[in-house]
């Protein structure tokens, strides 16, 4: 596996409510399903600890039951640049383990989550015998490959309000974050963490957000209100945020 051994040595087989949170299962067939859940392992990680590891070989195909991890990687002059945050509902690292190649990035817990682990042989077994499998994988790459053309647009813009709207928008992804709902847990520092700014600018990038009936800052997490906009960033043209 190429979890920190300790979240390896951590690991065990997922409940009933876990196995519940697991949006690809039910596309199964009974023979299918029972292949998964009898190789699905489930293991908890502390904040900072790494579940992927760049340059290891992949072992398996993950997903976040409950938590919030970020995907990043480091250049050659020792930046570390980050490509998003993978909140609950959210299975990464298909591509890698479909080529068997090594990771080119890391993934590492922002705080204490909850991460399942489904190994690459019964990921390559799936794919040969579930159509239902082989239509979420393909959708999830699709989804993918949208979301990493956001990200490339992210990082070239100026504005921190857009920057922190287009963020916060890749992690509402109904696809490929089911989990997330109308409500994301996350706190302004971790949100930080995944946009490249400060704690400061992030507070006062929400709160033009906020002003403007986009979204509604909460008590642990964030509620979007409108989410094209949060999207389109329109509001930034017409309000100069």
């Amino acid at each position: 596996m190429t979890a920190d051994t300790s979240v390896f040595q951590r690991r065990r087989p997922l409940t009933e409510a876990e196995l519940s949170t697991i949006p690809w299962l039910h596309l199964l067939l009974p023979v299918e399903r029972q292949r998964a859940v009898d190789d699905l392992k489930i293991s908890s990680t502390n904040p900072g600890e790494f579940v992927c590891r760049t340059g290891r070989a992949v072992t398996y195909w993950f997903g976040v039951v409950d938590g919030l991890l970020k995907m990043s990687t480091d250049s050659a002059e020792g930046q570390t640049m980050t490509f998003t945050g993978v909140p609950p509902g959210g299975w990464f690292g298909e591509g890698t383990a479909l080529k068997r190649e090594v990771y080119r990035y890391n993934i590492q817990a922002l705080r204490k989550s909850m991460v399942a682990g489904l190994h690459v042989e019964t990921f390559h077994w799936l794919l040969d015998h579930s159509i239902g499998f082989n239509r979420f994988v393909m959708n999830q790459l699709n989804e993918r490959l949208a979301q990493f053309i956001a990200a490339r647009e992210i990082d070239r813009m100026n504005n921190p309000d857009l920057r922190v709207a287009r963020s916060l928008a890749a992690l509402f992804n109904a696809v490929l974050y089911p989990g997330v709902g109308e409500v994301l847990r996350i706190t302004q520092q971790e949100l930080a963490y995944l946009v490249g700014l400060s704690r400061q600018r992030v507070n006062e990038a929400l709160t033009a957000l906020q002003d403007q009936g986009i979204i509604a800052v909460e008590y642990g997490g964030l509620r979007v209100m409108d989410l094209a906009r949060l999207r389109s960033g329109d509001f930034v043209k017409k309000n100069g945020l």
